[in-house]
C-alpha cells in the first residue's frame, strides 16, 4: 500500500502532497530557527513557528524594510541567527541586519576577487561555546570565511580567509573555467560539505564532493563522483574517464541526517548533458542519490535514477527525510523527487526501496554517431508520477493564434515522440517532462509532524535537436 496522493495543477505548475502516515512530532525547539541553509540540515524547508498563521496573516503590517539594491536577489536564502539576519544586498555585499529593527549592523563589501559570489545562500557555523561564529560562502572559485559578528575575514582560514576550489581535483586547476556552485553546501559538525557547478559542455571539471575543516579550510575528505581506478563504479565508465569527463556534480542541495551522520548527495548528470559517446556505460555516480558517511566520505549506498543520461535528467531537488508508517511500524526514509516526475523512496540506512523499482525497456535507436544507449531505465511502481510524462498536439494551448498553433502543431506532430527517454538526435525530439520540468531546485518541503512531503512540479515540455555544426544537442529554438 502506498500513500494517498492529492495533486492540484495550476497552469504549468503542479503541487504534490504525499501523505506517508503520522510520524513523531518534532521537539518544540526543532525547526524554530533558520540558521542553516534552507532552514535545517535535513533540508525540510519547514518552520514550527506558529505566531503568524492563516487566521492573522492578513493583518500583518510592515515593521521595517531594507533595500538590497537593484540586483536580482530572488534566489538568495537569508539566514537568521539570534537577532541578526544575514542577506545578500547592494553590489554583492553580505549584510548583517538587526532582525527586530532593520538596522544595518555591518556590511562585507566584495573586493575584486569576490564579485561572483554564491547567490543562493551562505552557511553558518558556531563553536560549542558560541565564542566563534563564522559565515561561509564562495566567490570567484574560492571558499571564504568571515566573522559572523563583524563581517571581517577569518585570516587563519586557508590563505588569509580563502581556499581555492580549483585545487585538489586531480587536474590542472588552470583548465577549469567553472567550479564554484551557486549553492553553499551543508555544514555538519566541524566540516562544510561542498559541491560544485561545472560547465554544461566538454572540458568541464569533475564533480568531486569535498568536506572542508571549518577552522583551517583544509580538505577533510573527498568523494570522487567519477570513480578513480580501484573505486566502486570505475568499470561503469571508459578507462580513465576520471581524467577527462566532467560533471557528475552536486550543484543543488545536500541533505544531512545529523543523528546518523549520513549526507545524501543528489548527483547531477555527466557532461556533455545530451550526448555521451565519450562516456559509454551507466556512468556511476551521475544521476544518483548517494549516501555517504558524513564524517569520512565513505559510500554507504547509492541508487541511479538514469543510466547513461543524455536527457539532462539530473536530480535537482534536495532529498527529503521523513518517517512513515510501514506495516504498522515507523520507518525512516529518504525521498528523492526527479525531473521525470517520479518520487523514489528508500530506507535511509540500507538504501532498500520502500516500494519496488522496475527496470523497464526504453526507446532505442539513435541518429548520433558512436552513441550507445542503455536499454532499460528504472521506474518506481509507487507513488504514481506527480508530473505529466507525455506531450502531443492534443496538449497544445487552444487559445494560441492560428499562426502560432500551426507552427507548434507541425513541430510537435513531426517530432520523434515515444514518451519518457526518447533519445535525442538530429531531428526534433519531444521531451516531457522536460529537462527544466518536474521537480527542480528548491522544489520540495516536508512537514515532519505529519510525515508529509510537498513537491512543486513544472509541466515544461522541451524539444531537443542536435546542432547543425557542432553536433551538440540542446533545446531547439
Amino acid at each position: 500500500m502506498y500513500p494517498k496522493i492529492a495533486i492540484a495543477n495550476l497552469a504549468a505548475l503542479g503541487a504534490l502532497l504525499v501523505g506517508c502516515g503520522e510520524s513523531p512530532k518534532p521537539d518544540a525547539k526543532e525547526y524554530s530557527t533558520w540558521s542553516s541553509y534552507a532552514g535545517s540540515a535535513d533540508a525540510a524547508q519547514y518552520s514550527s513557528l506558529d505566531q503568524i498563521n492563516r487566521s492573522n496573516v492578513g493583518q500583518l503590517e510592515v515593521a521595517w524594510s531594507y533595500s538590497t539594491g537593484d540586483n536580482n536577489r530572488y534566489s538568495f536564502v537569508p539566514l537568521v541567527v539570534d537577532d541578526l539576519a544575514f542577506v545578500l544586498a547592494k553590489d554583492n555585499s553580505i549584510v548583517a541586519i538587526d532582525a527586530t529593527s532593520g538596522e544595518e549592523i555591518w556590511i562585507h563589501s566584495p573586493d575584486g576577487k569576490e564579485k561572483a559570489l554564491t547567490n543562493r545562500g551562505i552557511n553558518y557555523w558556531e563553536s560549542a561555546d558560541r565564542t566563534d561564529q563564522r559565515l561561509f560562502f564562495a566567490s570567484n572559485h574560492f571558499l571564504r570565511a568571515i566573522d559572523a559578528r563583524t563581517g571581517k575575514p577569518i585570516v587563519d582560514f586557508g590563505d588569509q580567509g580563502s581556499v581555492s576550489l580549483k585545487e585538489g581535483l586531480g587536474r590542472d586547476p588552470s583548465s577549469f573555467s567553472l567550479v564554484q556552485s551557486h549553492s553553499p553546501g551543508r555544514v555538519f559538525e566541524n566540516t562544510l560539505i561542498l559541491g560544485s557547478a561545472t560547465n554544461e559542455g566538454y572540458g568541464s571539471a569533475p564533480g568531486d564532493v569535498r568536506a572542508y575543516d571549518v577552522l583551517t579550510g583544509k580538505i577533510v575528505w573527498s568523494f570522487h563522483t567519477i570513480p578513480h581506478p580501484g573505486e566502486f563504479g570505475y568499470d561503469t565508465w571508459p578507462e580513465d574517464a576520471w581524467k577527462t569527463v566532467g560533471g557528475a556534480n552536486v550543484w543543488s542541495e545536500f541533505t544531512v541526517d545529523t543523528e546518523r551522520g549520513i549526507v545524501y548527495l543528489p548527483v547531477a548528470s555527466a557532461k556533455y548533458n545530451f550526448y555521451g559517446a565519450d562516456r559509454q556505460g551507466t556512468n556511476l555516480y551521475s544521476n544518483c542519490l548517494v549516501a555517504l558517511d558524513a564524517r569520512n566520505g565513505k559510500r554507504l549506498w547509492h541508487f541511479q535514477f538514469v543510466h547513461h543520461d543524455i536527457w539532462d535528467y539530473d536530480p535537482a531537488t534536495a532529498p527529503k527525510l521523513l518517517t512513515i508508517e510501514r506495516e504498522g511500524k515507523p520507518v525512516d526514509v529518504v525521498a528523492q523527487a526527479t525531473k521525470q516526475g517520479f518520487l523514489f523512496v528508500f530506507d535511509r540506512e540500507s538504501g532498500e526501496p520502500i516500494w519496488p523499482i522496475e527496470e523497464r525497456p526504453v526507446p532505442q535507436g539513435t541518429e548520433m554517431p558512436r552513441e550507445t544507449l542503455w536499454p532499460t531505465q528504472p521506474f518506481p511502481t509507487a507513488p504514481p508520477p506527480f508530473a505529466r510524462q507525455s506531450f502531443t498536439v492534443d496538449d497544445l494551448n487552444p487559445h494560441m493564434s492560428e499562426a502560432g498553433r500551426k507552427r507548434f502543431y507541425d513541430g510537435v506532430k513531426n517530432a520523434r515522440n515515444e514518451g519518457l527517454f526518447t533519445p535525442p538526435g538530429r531531428t526534433d525530439t519531444i521531451q516531457m517532462s522536460g529537462n527544466n520540468g518536474g521537480s527542480n531546485w528548491g522544489g520540495g518541503a516536508v512537514d515532519p509532524r505529519k510525515g508529509e512531503l510537498f513537491v512543486v512540479s513544472k509541466d515544461h515540455p522541451a524539444i531537443l535537436k542536435a546542432g547543425s555544426r557542432s553536433g551538440a544537442i540542446g533545446p531547439a529554438s
